[in-house]
């Protein structure tokens, strides 16, 4: 598949997902999402931009803290009810606006801070993306990352994957943490705080919050069984009175752009 593909994959998927995805617990979590704002510790001065902003919660909380914020996506319906959520808020110094995440229509050193949460497992160019947050921000500025991650082993790493991918096609790859602190390093970020958390996931909730095909869905529910009865990919699934359940881990990383 090539880029445009796949944009257009993502394009589908998250605007028939898009209120589902607004109202998921990863994403609407307070407590997590002001472990993230207090982990940038953004200044009063600053100018930030959030990356795949989805339903804009990033952004907002960092409208709280910064003078100004801008949050992209690729895809209109979410945005819309960002745009909706701003304005039911009566937020004034925070925007919205449809942009290409490899291709973002800024200048150069424009942010004190570029962030992009839960969305870099969906890039086919996660490294381009990762330079392209570099670019706009300033020398200087915080660079912050937070994502699902699969296991350092290979073959356990690809177990998980196929079944994220089922449920979601826009799923490219979760990476290791490995991966996501090498990645890090090659864009000259000096990583300056890391934490890592989870969500342990209701399978048929999960399932049924990406919309996700019959065909698909019972294919994962083969692969996330197998995996309870064979530890296959880190995720840990396990029953709670009858139901699957199974452990979506995360780490969230924060640098500084040294040039």
């Amino acid at each position: 598949m090539d880029a445009t593909d796949h944009k257009a994959v993502v394009r589908e998927e998250f605007t028939r997902q898009a209120d589902a995805y607004a109202k998921a617990a990863v994403i609407t979590d307070q407590d997590r999402l002001a472990r993230l704002i207090g982990a940038i510790a953004p200044e009063p001065g600053a100018r930030a931009i959030e990356v795949a902003t989805g339903p804009g919660y990033v952004a907002m909380a960092l409208a709280a803290r910064c003078r100004e914020v801008v949050g992209v996506d690729l895809t209109e319906a979410p945005l819309r009810i960002a745009e909706r959520t701003r304005q039911n808020r009566d937020l004034h110094n925070v925007r919205f606006q449809s942009a290409d995440a490899e291709e973002l229509p800024f200048a150069d050193g424009e942010f004190d801070i570029a962030v992009c949460r839960f969305a870099f497992h969906h890039f086919e160019h996660a490294a381009r993306v990762l330079a392209e947050m570099c670019r706009v921000c300033r020398a200087g500025g915080t660079i912050a990352v937070e994502d699902l991650y699969a296991s350092e082993l290979p073959k356990r790493a690809s177990y998980y994957n196929s079944f994220e991918r089922l449920r979601d096609h826009s799923h490219v790859r979760a990476f290791s943490p490995t991966d996501l602190i090498g990645m890090f390093a090659k864009a000259g970020v000096e990583l300056q705080r890391l934490y890592s958390d989870e969500l342990v996931a209701d399978m048929e909730e999960w399932l049924l919050s990406a919309q996700t095909g019959s065909a698909d869905a019972t294919e994962v529910r083969r692969l996330l069984n197998d995996d309870m009865l064979d530890n296959l990919s880190g995720a840990s699934p396990f029953l709670r009175g009858g139901r699957v359940m199974f452990h979506q881990r995360t780490l969230a990383l924060i640098g500084q752009k040294l040039r």
